[in-house]
């Protein structure tokens, strides 16, 4: 490894990575100041019309992502929002957040869904919201249903000499422990939540999407569907890439003249957050460093 071979130079080089970092913090900061950046990659003053809100990754927070609906729809010169979702889905919680949000957005501005590569489960969840969807043909879509799983690892435990002790309150506290078998009264009590969390799912995008609800149910068997074969299916709207979801949320919101979208501010701590994420990744020389990083992170 380079950091045990020369740790001499490997600190000075950390160091000088941290100095990089932190100098181009305080740029970041003199120039995005009362600025937008469009997606163009050049600052300019706020005449942007269209605002593009990012869901990419799995869906675990919504904080982040309902202060940018927010920001969009209470921007006067924002006149549509186009959510680009690239995300395998998350929690049914927070993606219920956002698809609350997006709905009552559109209230008062034109949304519409553009999918990456992959909108599943939680992505399409969200991505449903919109009055219009637009994917590519091979984007991956659907998943449309709820899992819950763990692991048991009770065999192993016995062959260790590991015996639980257990002091509970009530007969389900300890449900879905992974030193014992789950009882049948607890595998049908855990059906029936991830049976109403699905009804919940299917309700939402049905009436979001336009569908009967019962056409939703026989598609919503956790099967993934390609961008081409969901347009068939009527779980989206268009075949196209970001750029076309721009042109048609502009032709939504009956926008004349160029149309310039815009991304939501960045925080100091995210952008200095990237450009540290970016330098572990540069220093990966040996691939241990950044990987073992990565895995106390999560």
């Amino acid at each position: 490894m380079f950091s045990r071979r020369h740790p001499v130079l490997f600190f000075l080089l950390m160091m000088a990575c941290c100095a990089t970092a932190l100098f181009l913090g305080v740029v970041f900061l003199i120039f995005v100041s009362a600025k937008v950046v469009d997606t163009t990659g050049t600052y300019k003053e706020s005449r942007a019309n269209i605002g593009i809100i990012e869901v990419t990754g799995p869906i675990l927070s919504s904080k982040k992502i309902i202060e940018h609906i927010t920001s969009f729809r209470e921007d006067d010169k924002i006149q549509a929002i186009v959510v680009r979702v690239d995300s395998p889905g998350g929690g049914i919680g927070p993606s219920q957040e956002i698809f609350r949000e997006l709905i009552k957005t559109r209230k008062a501005k034109k949304v519409v869904a553009s999918m990456g590569s992959v909108a599943a489960s939680g992505g399409y969840y969200v991505a449903a919201a919109a009055e219009g969807i637009m994917a590519n043909p091979g984007t991956i879509t659907g998943s449309i249903g709820v899992i819950m799983e763990y692991v048991n690892i009770m065999e192993v435990a016995k062959k260790i000499g590991i015996s639980p002790v257990v002091i509970k309150s009530g007969e389900f506290k300890d449900m879905g422990s992974p030193l014992r078998e789950l009882g049948e009264n607890e595998k049908k009590l855990l059906q029936q939540l991830v049976d109403e969390l699905h009804l919940q799912f299917v309700t939402d995008t049905a009436r979001a999407r336009n569908i009967l609800q019962e056409e939703m149910t026989k598609l919503a068997d956790g099967r993934i569907y390609t961008g081409q074969s969901a347009q068939e299916l009527n779980l989206i709207d268009r075949l196209g890439n970001l750029d076309d979801a721009v042109h048609w949320a502009g032709e939504l919101a009956g926008i004349e003249g160029r149309l310039i979208p815009v991304y939501p501010k960045e925080t100091p701590i995210s952008f200095l957050r990237k450009i540290a994420q970016t330098l572990f990744k540069d220093l990966n020389i040996s691939g241990t460093v950044t990987d073992n990083f990565r895995y106390i992170i999560n």
